[in-house]
């Protein structure tokens, strides 16, 4: 049998105590808010006679969110990555729910490379080349629809 002695905590250790406590609770609380998956403002893309209704991710915090946490996705629908520079852009699916497939895009809307990716795999999928745009859409939905290198999307940031 182990015997412990109870104190009485001097008023510093418990205010240390008190202020872990609150930081603990503070951190419990975070993550249950990020485990919400993210809305977006969207925008209206076209691939050919498809429309794709895209959230759109511009800040660094957006970008790294992604599409984490959500259990579904309409078929239309997707995310667009938008960042400040071309370059090799890379996506990883850590806390992603749903396989998705990638079209890295270029400034132009012209796709120029396509990735299939897993849930749940830190597996690292790359631009072939510096791009500022990537789309996610649920996986197999741009070879469903013969989408793939050269082809061109239109709206929002691509025009018309």
């Amino acid at each position: 049998m182990i015997y412990i002695k109870a104190s009485t905590p001097s008023p510093g250790a418990a205010a240390w105590f008190a202020g872990v406590v609150l930081v603990l609770a503070l951190v419990a609380g975070g993550v249950a808010y990020a485990q919400e998956p993210q809305r977006l403002p969207t925008v209206t893309l076209r691939a050919g006679m498809h429309n794709i209704v895209a959230m759109v991710a511009r800040t660094p915090e957006q970008r790294a969110v992604g599409l984490m946490h959500r259990r579904e996705m309409a078929t239309h629908e997707g995310m667009l990555f938008v960042f400040e520079q071309p370059a090799v852009q890379c996506f990883w699916m850590k806390n992603t729910l749903l396989p998705l497939s990638i079209a890295f895009i270029a400034d132009d809307g012209t796709i120029v490379n396509l990735a299939d990716m897993q849930p749940q795999s830190l597996d690292s999928h790359c631009s072939s080349k510096p791009v500022r745009y990537a789309l996610e859409m649920n996986q197999g939905w741009f070879a469903r629809r013969a989408v793939g290198p050269g082809f061109r999307l239109a709206g929002g940031p691509f025009g018309n």
